[in-house]
């Protein structure tokens, strides 16, 4: 019988938002800034499906290989992703909402916890997976950290920040998050992914 790893779920929609960014390039015929961002967005989706059935469980677990794959989320996220998201009239061929500069301080935020989850992820990827005894987080943490039973869009983010309202500070440490099995970290990768397209992305058509 094969072991269950925790955050199957919220990694498993991660890796579908994270699909999508190659399909939309594939079939954007865009240009310039647009196919830059969109090249970014497809290199990380494709960053995050290559671990993916690691943390899950479904793939034998390289930590190596999920260092890479922490390293490319990092050379994407933060003030690099942002850069490549002007405010401007050459959006046609993109799949982005007029509500990420409409909430600007959201999306940025969103970028920076990203950058900061794949630090720690790199970090992280020498703990192995909570279900294959890796690092126990809520021991390193504390009872006040911000973990819970398992993660969610409002645990991460911190009260209702992913719900439309203020930004929030990062609610981890990249130490706190060395300290955690690498899937648990992965899942917060995967959540903030998530959340990024479903407030700021448009459907493919």
């Amino acid at each position: 019988m094969k072991t269950k790893f925790p955050f199957t779920r919220h990694i498993a929609c991660g890796v579908l938002f994270a699909g999508v960014a190659s399909a939309a390039l594939a079939h954007s015929g865009a240009t310039g800034l647009v196919k830059e961002r969109m090249v970014a967005m497809s290199a990380m989706g494709d960053a995050i499906k290559s671990v993916a059935p690691m943390m899950s469980g479904d793939a034998a677990f390289d930590a190596d290989a999920v260092r890479a794959a922490a390293g490319v989320i990092q050379d994407h996220a933060g003030d690099t992703m942002t850069a490549l998201f002007p405010e401007d009239d050459a959006n046609e061929a993109s799949y982005v909402k007029d509500t990420i500069w409409q909430d600007w301080d959201q999306f940025s935020d969103l970028a920076q916890q990203l950058k900061l989850y794949g630090e720690g992820l790199e970090q992280a990827a020498a703990n192995g997976l909570a279900a294959a005894g890796g690092a126990d987080s809520s021991a390193m943490m504390g009872a006040s950290d911000m973990m819970g039973a398992a993660p969610d869009t409002a645990d991460m983010m911190g009260g209702s920040a992913m719900m439309g309202g203020s930004a929030a500070e990062p609610v981890l440490s990249v130490d706190a998050l060395a300290a955690m099995p690498a899937d648990e970290v992965f899942a917060k990768v995967s959540d903030t992914c998530s959340a990024c397209h479903t407030k700021f992305r448009k459907e493919a058509r």
